[in-house]
């Protein structure tokens, strides 16, 4: 029987990547969205959930159960991206990025751990992001929200491997997808004391984005990882620079690293 696996963010970007690897190598692929019936030409089918909607993700888990019979691989893909000046970001849009990439990842994870522990075994792969291993000026909601999830793997991990269930945690770099247009931007303020620094390290960001990597590396990073018998508690995908960056912020002074980043974003 061909492993089943779950991706929540799967109608495009990376998790539609990963699953389109995932489908092409023979695995029973479910893919989420909160809008199926606006998507057509999925290689696999998707459920809606939105992760910001505990019925959802309960409801979804549950259809995959009982059409699958089990779920096997949980890739905990969906998130959005936020940038903007701390100062001027509202509370309500601070408080949607967590919902997306903590609080529902989270919520998802709760909802298949019955089933895999039943199953005696399972593999939870949450999605990060490299920025969550510092905080990034104009993106330190992103960071934090990113930074926290990499924590939750850390704990949760070691809470249910007495199971037979394994977590981990991918990190990507930046990737040419759709984030850019997804994501929640503070509007640049005329005037402001962050109209001139914002402005131009957004257009850094959104260049970076653009210029990304193929997101079909992360979907080999995802399929090396179901292989492994014991997989790592992190890994990070991206170009080298990207990922010497993690090494680089446990190396140097915090404020020799803080120094650096600025000097990258010209701050």
């Amino acid at each position: 029987m061909s492993k089943v696996v779950f991706i929540t963010g799967a109608s495009s970007g990376i998790g539609k990547s990963i699953g389109e690897f995932l489908h092409h190598k023979g695995y029973r692929v479910y893919g989420t969205s909160r809008n199926p019936q606006n998507v057509t030409g999925s290689l696999f089918p998707l459920v809606a959930l939105d992760v910001r909607n505990t019925d959802t993700i309960k409801a979804a888990v549950a259809q995959v159960i009982a059409e699958a019979g089990a779920i096997d691989v949980l890739v905990n893909n969906a998130g959005v991206g936020i940038t903007g000046p701390i100062e001027e970001i509202p509370a309500e849009e601070i408080k949607n990025n967590f919902e997306v990439n903590l609080f529902g990842p989270i919520e998802v994870m709760k909802a298949v751990l019955p089933q895999m522990r039943t199953q005696k075994s399972g593999l939870i792969i949450n999605v990060t992001s490299i920025a969550g291993y510092m905080g990034l000026p104009y993106r330190g909601v992103y960071s934090a929200s990113k930074g926290a999830l990499e924590l939750i793997t850390e704990a949760l991990r070691m809470e249910v491997k007495g199971f037979g269930i394994n977590i981990t945690s991918v990190a990507p770099g930046d990737f040419a997808t759709n984030i850019a247009a997804g994501r929640y931007h503070a509007p640049l303020v005329k005037g402001s004391a962050y109209e001139v620094p914002y402005g131009n390290t957004l257009s850094m960001m959104n260049e970076h984005v653009d210029a990304g990597s193929d997101p079909t590396q992360m979907a080999e990073a995802v399929y090396a990882i179901m292989h492994k018998l014991k997989p790592n508690v992190h890994y990070r995908v991206g170009v080298f620079m990207q990922k010497f960056s993690i090494v680089l912020k446990k190396l140097l002074p915090d404020k020799v690293y803080e120094k650096m980043l600025m000097n990258h974003y010209k701050l």
